[in-house]
């Protein structure tokens, strides 16, 4: 099943009643972790003792509003001694831990494959990009992201401006890069993904000036031939019109990070400025597409 989780920063003074708030809230479970590597030593008799700082995480139900739910928060009283929330699609925990020993190399469409770098790249002909656990969200083996691998692989990016909105790993910019893209603006509001994209590429050999990684401002009143964003059904719906207007007449757009439940609702708010395809689904995840429409 899958979930979304809840990610910020607080102190040992507030943690009780935030995690309180936000269960109240629908939060469905409530993990905390040190967030400065500080040592808690053997406690006494009945003490339970927390660090100064937290981090701390909260588990919500995938179909939840995560713009709505921010909304609210932000108006909460704890709001104020919360630091840098965010909302991440939770990787299956059963596949993280047998990662290293049972993963192979993938393949999607024809051309494409994603591959670990302890294993040997089964085809040194085709397009391969070398991607192994990081820090950010985007390996391939979430559906989301192998939705719109074969979709990058099925488009003609020959000489393509791309830009990955939200681009967690680096997965889908790197791979747009081999497939032929002449410049690819990589962009996230998380400093850990642009990181991780940064050394993903140059574990890819492509840090180079096609690849620009950076804040959402970089894109600022580009036109590009190409979109592809993977997060989350809150931001798609908000950020659709600022999505809409990065895009040349007749660029491509590929939008997941989507339940199959939300499809519909995406789809009618992306018809306002693109000629969309039918939705396609892969276990409860959809991917949507489509074509830029003409000025009116």
């Amino acid at each position: 099943m899958p979930w979304l989780q809840l990610t910020f920063q607080t102190t040992q003074q507030y943690a009780d009643d935030i995690g309180d708030a936000l269960v109240s809230l629908g939060g469905l479970s409530v993990t905390l972790m040190d967030a400065e590597d500080v040592p808690i030593l053997e406690p006494l008799p009945g003490e339970t003792p927390l660090w100064n700082h937290i981090q701390m995480m909260v588990l919500f139900d995938a179909e939840t509003n995560t713009e709505q739910l921010l909304k609210i928060w932000q108006n909460h009283e704890l709001s104020q001694h919360t630091c840098n929330p965010k909302f991440e699609l939770l990787e299956d925990k059963d596949w993280e831990r047998e990662w290293m020993t049972r993963f192979e190399p993938m393949q999607f469409g024809e051309k494409l494959w994603v591959c670990p770098s302890w294993k040997p790249v089964p085809d040194e002909t085709a397009v391969n990009v070398m991607l192994d656990p990081g820090l950010a969200f985007g390996t391939g083996t979430h559906p989301t992201t192998a939705l719109c691998l074969r979709w990058l692989s099925a488009v003609d990016l020959n000489d393509k401006e791309v830009i990955d909105f939200g681009c967690g790993s680096g997965i889908l910019a790197i791979a747009a890069l081999k497939l032929g893209a002449a410049k690819v603006y990589a962009v996230d509001i998380d400093p850990q993904a642009i990181l991780a994209t940064q050394e993903n590429a140059k574990r890819n050999l492509v840090e180079d000036k096609r690849l620009v990684v950076g804040l959402p401002e970089i894109v600022e009143g580009l036109k590009v031939d190409v979109i592809v964003a993977n997060i989350l059904a809150g931001p798609l719906e908000s950020l659709a019109e600022q999505i809409s207007c990065l895009g040349k007449s007749h660029a491509k757009l590929a939008i997941s990070g989507l339940l199959d439940s939300q499809a519909d609702g995406l789809l009618s708010t992306y018809q306002q400025w693109f000629d969309m395809d039918e939705a396609v689904f892969e276990q409860e995840w959809a991917r949507l597409s489509g074509e830029k429409k003409d000025p009116v």
